[in-house]
């Protein structure tokens, strides 16, 4: 299992564009993917569930890796996350 932290900077939060590009992300790896904010969590692979945390800017995230593909993909989001949130 891998595992990171990271501060949303996106000024809308993980919003709709946002939370679609994360979930469009997520689904590239076969691991299952949680991400956990204000004591909620989901997986990352569901842009409904995503989208209902309502995760603001300045707010820390946690994301979880587990499976198969966890070294890369972990490296991959981080990427993501900081270009991208």
């Amino acid at each position: 299992m891998k595992e990171f932290k990271y501060t949303i900077k996106d000024e809308v939060g993980l919003h709709a564009r946002p939370a679609g590009l994360l979930v469009k992300e997520a689904k590239k790896y076969s691991s299952k993917i949680t991400i956990c904010a204000n004591g909620k969590c989901s997986e990352a692979t569901k842009l409904m569930a995503v989208m209902a945390m309502g995760i603001k800017q300045g707010q820390e995230v946690t994301v979880t890796i587990e499976g198969e593909d966890e070294a890369v993909a972990e490296q991959e989001l981080k990427e993501f996350f900081m270009s991208s949130l």
